[in-house]
């Protein structure tokens, strides 16, 4: 799949992404996961739950994919739930805490620039939803940094 095969909103996305080793398949399943209406912004590789897989920011939510040969995994984190989200540098790598409705996922080997403004960008969101009436919908895009 190039770049030219994937939903406009997906393909600006996976141009930000810095490394791409990994995530043909999940990027391939990615469109079917989205809910009508919901764009993706940011993607970023990852570890979560003993498995590599795409981390996807979009205006409705952050979702997880790991795509297998065998098995797939999903989990998604509504904005409105999320309560804080965290991110931890490290010598080459960093890794992404999101705490939503009591609990705590770790998403850990992301790219420290990708993952600096994937949680810049969430921590937005997550204000944007606690300071908006209930109902009204968010932002679909955000400006490149």
């Amino acid at each position: 799949m190039t770049s030219e095969d994937l939903r406009p909103d997906i393909a600006q996305a996976v141009a930000r992404m810095r490394s791409k080793v990994g995530a043909r398949r999940e990027l391939n399943k990615l469109p079917e996961l989205l809910l009508e209406g919901e764009t993706c912004d940011r993607i970023l590789s990852g570890t979560y739950g003993g498995g590599n897989g795409i981390l996807a920011l979009t205006n409705q939510r952050i979702l997880f994919l790991k795509e297998g040969v065998v098995t797939s995994k999903s989990e998604d984190f509504p904005l409105k739930n999320i309560s804080s989200i965290q991110f931890k540098k490290g010598l080459v790598l960093g890794s992404i805490t999101i705490f939503a409705s009591g609990n705590k996922a770790e998403i850990s080997n992301v790219e420290k620039v990708g993952g600096q403004d994937f949680v810049d960008l969430v921590r937005q969101r997550i204000s944007s939803v606690a300071s908006s009436p209930p109902g009204a919908p968010l932002a679909s895009t955000a400006p490149d940094p």
